[in-house]
């Protein structure tokens, strides 16, 4: 799995269909190329200061890390925006979270493929 650096590729996911959770929300965008998925991670400074926001942002890669991948289209850009309530949610809970809004996001893609065909 490869990770989002360009802004461009950021803003594309933010368009995309997206999944909020009380820790995260996910965005993502499906990729007209044939590479395997890719995912980026932001936390603004409403979530607080330098050392929380970094905390935030291993959580949430480290989260996609053990177990993102199986539920990760290939061709997909996926955004994890990390929220406050990160840092006091438990891992478990966030583990069940990730794979929810992901079984979420592909619903949303499998419509939105299968109406754009017809």
């Amino acid at each position: 799995m490869e990770r989002l650096r360009q802004r461009a590729d950021f803003l594309a996911a933010a368009a995309g269909a997206r999944v909020a959770v009380p820790a995260f929300v996910v965005q993502v965008r499906n990729r007209t190329d044939a590479g395997p998925a890719r995912v980026g991670f932001t936390v603004s400074r409403k979530v607080g200061s330098a050392v929380e926001r970094n905390r935030v942002r291993r959580r949430l890669r480290e989260l996609v890390k053990r177990n993102g991948s199986p539920f990760m289209r290939p061709h997909c850009d996926y955004v994890l925006v990390g929220r406050r309530a990160a840092l006091g949610r438990s891992f478990d809970t966030m583990l069940d979270d990730l794979k929810s809004a992901l079984k979420r996001l592909d619903a949303q893609l499998a419509r939105r493929t299968t109406a754009s065909a017809g």
